[in-house]
């Protein structure tokens, strides 16, 4: 009486919420929507993450989705983790936070004095100082 698992299969999107605030900044994240159906045409899935709270259903175009691995969905909204859909799960490309000692040197390195030009220094030192402010904002 041992009945093989059904295996559960899944769209993907990304949560990029975005605050005002950047004290409550959240990095993106990959968002698993659970698909309930697939039809020649469609594929139905829940539009929640939390599945037994909210039962809102969404669809997208199977053949689409299958030829082009993603597709996006224009009655969600931009910022809604289901606008964007992935039948892989996506690779999300952090920005590494920039090292002040290395932009420090880069600026000291492109200074005029120690050869280097005018125009150089300027943009390395425009750099340094955003990274500087970005830091103290945080």
């Amino acid at each position: 009486m041992s009945a093989d698992p059904v295996q559960v299969e899944f769209l993907y999107g990304v949560d990029s919420s975005v605050h005002d605030d950047s004290r409550f900044y959240e990095p993106p994240r990959v968002v698993k929507f659970r698909i309930t159906k697939k039809t020649p045409k469609r594929i139905y899935y829940l539009a929640s993450e939390d599945w037994e709270a909210r039962r809102r259903t969404g669809f997208v175009d199977r053949q689409r989705i299958e030829a082009d691995g993603e597709i996006y969905q224009r009655n969600r909204h931009w910022s809604a983790p289901d606008f964007h859909l992935y039948l892989a799960p996506p690779e999300l490309n952090q920005v590494a936070k920039p090292d002040l000692g290395e932009l420090k040197a880069a600026m000291a390195a492109a200074h005029p004095d120690r050869g280097g030009t005018e125009a150089d220094f300027i943009a390395a030192r425009a750099r340094y100082q955003n990274a500087i402010a970005k830091e103290a904002s945080t």
